[in-house]
């Protein structure tokens, strides 16, 4: 492991030279933020820099961008970063703050947008990887993949690059990485775990029906709100009374609309649920007794019609497979030292392991210390989600170089 580790800080010798560049370029980046699937703008600054550097890329769909560099025999390494932003108005409060306003080519109006989950570390940290190895091939062979995907906001961007062919265009890869700054882990740590680290997750919106009447006469109509509100408070026993102890899961109504006018019942109503799981048969578990309950409830209500069940937002489990998680970890204890550090399973959930799953490849995935002061840090999607620029930037850079370099380098 010595010998990777000594290569890997030759890869990365050039770090403290092109700071002030990256820093610049990460700003960049951070002030031109933009939502999932139209993130063109960032696609195109992207294959900007690397081919600038002599490396090749490759655009997946219209905004997915795919850079390979093929150095001899060996190991082939692929590393994820997201790209997309969020429609949020950024409150972080630095100088280089978004301002961005987008149009919502889905909604059709325009928001605020802001890179309030940090992709923006995530991209720049695998620019620079790429860069780093590209500008020192002798200390290393195989094959470096970079694979910046769109809208993981939306569970959207990693499906959408197999459909555009992904796998028809990259090389194998015996490995797939990734990363995720965080504000639980402090400032310059990197944290790993194998098994189950990010839940599987998905929303499903329900419209149950009534019978609208005037609200003095409640007799003659059957009440959605009240069905409504009976199905929210019956959710809630399927964590704690359907699924174990030892397991995890979360169950949540995030929104119910319904009705328009105190004195009218109306007929119908909304509910908005999301659920996640470290379990896929728990999941499983989860969806089938959200429509028990619901068609149960309705039933009661004497609602006149089925239920409407519209599922989205789906994201699979992201689960480390064990030898590929050991590898990296044992890198990062050899170059980091006491900043490698366990990462607790995060509740998060993401679309990272779409597509290794469906190339049959192994993964890991790793989160990113991005607070210095973390009684001031905030989650992920704040509006005020603003990491510390340094050591971040530095340390997502070299995260992707040493966990690389053990396949690359051996």
């Amino acid at each position: 492991m010595s010998t990777n580790i000594d290569s890997a800080r030759k890869i990365l010798g050039d770090l403290a030279s092109t700071r002030s560049n990256r820093e610049e370029l990460y700003k960049y980046f951070h002030q031109h933020p933009e939502l999932s699937m139209q993130e063109r703008g960032t696609a195109d600054r992207i294959v900007q820099q690397l081919e600038a550097s002599g490396i090749p890329t490759t655009r997946i769909g219209e905004t997915g961008v795919l850079a390979t560099i093929e150095n001899g025999a060996g190991p082939t390494v692929a590393m994820r970063a997201d790209i997309d932003a969020l429609p949020v108005k950024e409150v972080s409060g630095k100088d280089y703050a978004s301002t961005a306003t987008q149009l919502d080519e889905k909604s059709g109006t325009e928001v605020p947008v802001a890179h309030a989950c940090g992709h923006d570390f995530h991209l720049m940290s695998l620019i620079t990887a790429l860069q780093a190895f590209n500008a020192h091939k002798d200390e290393w062979s195989g094959t470096f993949i970079g694979v910046f995907q769109p809208a993981e906001e939306t569970a959207d961007g990693a499906r959408a690059m197999l459909d555009a062919d992904l796998k028809d265009v990259m090389p194998r890869p015996d490995v797939y990485l990734g990363q995720h700054v965080l504000a639980s882990l402090p400032c310059g740590y990197v944290g790993t775990r194998p098994g189950p680290v990010l839940s599987s997750a998905f929303s499903v919106k329900v419209v149950v029906h009534g019978k609208g009447s005037h609200g003095s006469m409640p007799e003659l109509g059957v009440d959605p709100v009240v069905l409504a509100s009976t199905i929210v408070m019956r959710l809630q026993t399927i964590v704690s009374r359907e699924v174990a102890a030892k397991e995890t899961a979360v169950v949540t109504v995030g929104a119910i609309h319904a009705g328009t006018k105190s004195n009218i019942i109306t007929d119908s109503a909304e509910l908005l649920i999301n659920t996640r799981a470290y379990n896929s048969a728990v999941s499983e578990h989860l969806k089938e007794a959200i429509e028990r309950i619901v068609r149960a409830e309705c039933v009661a209500a004497r609602s006149p019609q089925e239920p409407e069940f519209t599922y989205y937002d789906r994201y699979p489990l992201t689960d480390n497979d064990g030898d590929t998680t050991a590898t990296v970890r044992e890198a990062f204890d050899a170059y980091f030292g006491d900043e490698a550090c366990d990462l607790d399973a995060v509740p998060a959930s993401e679309d990272f392991s779409i597509i290794p799953d469906a190339l049959g490849v192994p993964y890991t995935y790793w989160g990113l210390g991005g607070f210095a002061d973390l009684s001031k840090a905030v989650g992920n999607h704040n509006p005020a989600f603003a990491p510390d620029l340094q050591p971040t930037l530095d340390r997502g850079a070299e995260a992707i170089v040493v966990a690389a370099s053990a396949w690359l380098t051996k």
